[in-house]
C-alpha cells in the first residue's frame, strides 16, 4: 500500500467486537487475566494499550520502520532515545536543534556524565572530527528548527556507522510524509508527534521509531519503566490525525513555497530560509533526500526586536504562539520562544538572531496568509 493508505489503514482493522471502522478508545488501566500467571494480549496501560498500540503501527508504518513506541510528548521521546546511553558516553550533535532538546542535553544528561559536542551539521567532515573512542551515539535535526539547515544524513549513517555509534534523527519538521530517515541508515527516528503527525494542535505526544528489535526492545523496557507513554485518547487523536497526514502536508507546502517565493520578491525581509528556495544553500541536498520541502518558512527582519514588536502587532490570520504543524498558521520568535534556553552567546553561535521569525505555514488560503503578512511587513 502506499503513504495516503498506509495512513487511514496501517494498525487500523474493523474492531472484532463491534465491526467499528473506527479503532476504539480503550479508555482503561486495566485488563482481565485469564488465570493466575496468564494475562491477556494486554494487562496494564502503561505496558501497552490497544489504541496506542495501533498509533504505534500506523506511525512505523509511514516511516517504513517495523516498531513504534508512542510517549507522552517529543521531549519524552527524546529523553528515551537518550537512555540507552552511560556516564562517559558521548554524543556528537548537529548544533542546530530545538532549543528543548538542547536543555535536556545540557541540563539533565550533561549532569549525569553524557557529553555531548556540537557541530556544523551542514559539513559531514565536522561529525568525522568530533567522533572520539566513547562516542555512542549521533544526533540530527534535519531540516533543524528554526534556521532549515539540513544534514545530509547518508553520509553522516557511514561516519556514525563506522564508529559503532547509533544514529538519531529528528524528523519532526519534514514528517514522514516528506523524509523517512530509516531508509537513509538511521537507526532512531524521534518525533513531536504534537506537530504534523498529530497536526491539529490539540494533543502533546512524541514518537520513535526504530528497525532494529534489540534497540526496540531496551527502548520499550525505558518507556515502560518511566512511564511517559501516550494515553488512549492523545493515541486516537494521533491516528486521526494521520489519517489525513498525506493531503494536509500537500497544502501546507503548497502554501508554504508560494509564501517563500512572494517573500523573496517583495524584498521586505532581510533574509528568506525555505529548502524549496533554489537560493536555500542545500536546496539540491533537499531534493535528493526529501520528497518535499515542508512548511515552515524562515524570515529574519531588519530592526531586530522592535521591528519584531511591530511585525507581530500587525497581523490577524498567524497567531503569535509556541509550536508548529498544526493546521493554523502561527509565527514564533525562537530568540525568545522555541531557543529561549540557550545563552545569548550559543544563539549567535549558531545564527539565531533577535530579528529571527518561524512561520509555520497553515492551511489557510495562500492569498490570506501572503495579504496578512504583507500588511505586518508594512509596519516594520
Amino acid at each position: 500500500m502506499n503513504f495516503a493508505t498506509r495512513a487511514i489503514r496501517a494498525g487500523q482493522q474493523p474492531d472484532p467486537a463491534t465491526g467499528s471502522i473506527i479503532v476504539p478508545i480503550y479508555q482503561t488501566v486495566n485488563f482481565v487475566f485469564q488465570g493466575v500467571g496468564k494475562p491477556s494480549a494486554f494487562e496494564y496501560s502503561r505496558s501497552a494499550n490497544p489504541t496506542r498500540r495501533a498509533f504505534e503501527q500506523c506511525l512505523a508504518s509511514l516511516e517504513e520502520g517495523q516498531y513504534g513506541l508512542a510517549f507522552s510528548s517529543g521531549m519524552a521521546a527524546i529523553d528515551a532515545a537518550l537512555s540507552i546511553l552511560k556516564p562517559g558516553d558521548q554524543v556528537v550533535v548537529s548544533e542546530n536543534l530545538y532549543g528543548g532538546t538542547y536543555r535536556l542535553f545540557e541540563s539533565v544528561w550533561k549532569p549525569r556524565g553524557v557529553q555531548f559536542s556540537y557541530v556544523d551539521g551542514t559539513r559531514p567532515s565536522a561529525f568525522a572530527e568530533a567522533i572520539r573512542p566513547a562516542t555512542r551515539m549521533v544526533w540530527i535535526e534535519t531540516p533543524a528548527n528554526p534556521l532549515l539547515q539540513l544534514v545530509d544524513v547518508r553520509a553522516v549513517t557511514a561516519i556514525a556507522h563506522k564508529q559503532g555509534a547509533v544514529l538519531v534523527a529528528d524528523n519532526t519538521f519534514a514528517s514522514p510524509f516528506f523524509q523517512r530517515p530509516l531508509t537513509q541508515g538511521v537507526d532512531i527516528v524521534v518525533h513531536s508527534a504534537t506537530k504534523y503527525i498529530c497536526g491539529h494542535s490539540d494533543v502533546v505526544a512524541g514518537a520513535i521509531v526504530v528497525n532494529d528489535q534489540p534497540l526496540f526492545e531496551k527502548l520499550a523496557f525505558y518507556q515502560n519503566a518511566v512511564g511517559a507513554v501516550a494515553g488512549p485518547f492523545d493515541s486516537w487523536l494521533g491516528l486521526r490525525g494521520l489519517k489525513t497526514l498525506a493531503v494536509r502536508m500537500k497544502q501546507h507546502e503548497r502554501n508554504a513555497q508560494r509564501i517563500a517565493e512572494w517573500l523573496v520578491a517583495d524584498g521586505r525581509a532581510a533574509g528568506i530560509l525555505y529548502p524549496g528556495l533554489a537560493s536555500h544553500p542545500q536546496h539540491e541536498l533537499a531534493r535528493v533526500q526529501m520528497d518535499g520541502f515542508g512548511a515552515i518558512v524562515t524570515v529574519r527582519l531588519r530592526g531586530g526586536l522592535a521591528a519584531v514588536e511591530r511585525f507581530i502587532d500587525g497581523l490577524e490570520v498567524f497567531l503569535f504562539a509556541e509550536s508548529l504543524g498544526g493546521v493554523e498558521s502561527l509565527v514564533c520568535h525562537p530568540w525568545t520562544m522555541s531557543h529561549g534556553a540557550m545563552s545569548k552567546q550559543d544563539k549567535d553561535k549558531i545564527g539565531i538572531t533577535e530579528g529571527t521569525l518561524r512561520l509555520s505555514i497553515g492551511i489557510e488560503d495562500a492569498d490570506d496568509l501572503i495579504a496578512d503578512l504583507d500588511k505586518a511587513l508594512a509596519r516594520v
